[in-house]
């Protein structure tokens, strides 16, 4: 009998290996790091305060080694730089508000204008990281806070141009008016955060105390508007 010649198996076919996406894995990990060392900052600002803002209390908190503080920042001072122009309320590149507004090639309203001081009055009172930042910055001469400050004056010049024009042929002194609103918030906020007592009798720790100077504040900068208007 004839034997039944056997066919060979089919070879499968060959497939070939999936190509694994080059990952930019480094890359995330150092942008990662940064990130923790730039909140790292606000860690330590927080617990010891501005004198605590060195290399090994950075680096401790943000669980690194202390070197990375020169291999990806350049040192201390470039890091802090770093995190408190992401802290700063103005010159924040997260702040959408000021953005728009900066864009926006109308003249700004008396609801901007208010909303703007409300929404940094809010940020103020409930940062605290914000609040060491501006007590730094009235406590002592630094380089990198009168930097951050003369930038947050570039752009408050801009916001300014929007503003100015309603008031040009007008009695009333807005950059004046804006600057003791704006001085208040940031003496209030720090002094009810800080040393926890009533100012003029108002206690802005309270929702009745806040709603006081929210309404001020409005109040305030509706006045300058309307004495233009009427």
């Amino acid at each position: 009998m004839r034997k039944k010649e056997s066919t060979p198996k089919e070879s499968k076919k060959e497939t070939p290996e999936k190509v694994r996406k080059v990952s930019s894995g480094p890359i995330r990990d150092k942008s990662r790091t940064m990130n923790k060392m730039i909140a790292a900052v606000g860690k330590v600002l927080q617990k010891k305060g501005y004198t605590g803002l060195t290399a090994p209390n950075i680096a401790k908190a943000a669980g690194v080694d202390k070197k990375l503080v020169w291999t990806y920042f350049g040192g201390v001072d470039n890091l802090v730089e770093a995190y408190i122009s992401q802290k700063d309320f103005f010159k924040s590149t997260t702040n959408k508000g000021i953005q728009h507004l900066l864009l926006n090639p109308d003249q700004l309203t008396k609801n901007d204008i208010n909303a703007l001081l409300q929404n940094q009055f809010d940020t103020l009172l409930n940062d605290r990281s914000l609040q060491r930042i501006i007590h730094w910055e009235v406590g002592e001469h630094n380089d990198i806070l009168r930097k951050i400050a003369d930038a947050r004056e570039e752009l408050g010049e801009n916001l300014f141009s929007k503003v100015i024009p309603y008031f040009e042929h007008s009695a009333v002194d807005i950059r004046a008016r804006l600057a003791l609103v704006i001085s208040g918030i940031y003496y209030l906020s720090l002094h009810a955060k800080n040393n926890g007592s009533k100012f003029c009798g108002i206690d802005i720790n309270t929702e009745e105390g806040k709603k006081q100077i929210s309404d001020a504040i409005e109040e305030l900068i509706y006045d300058a508007y309307n004495k233009v208007s009427s």
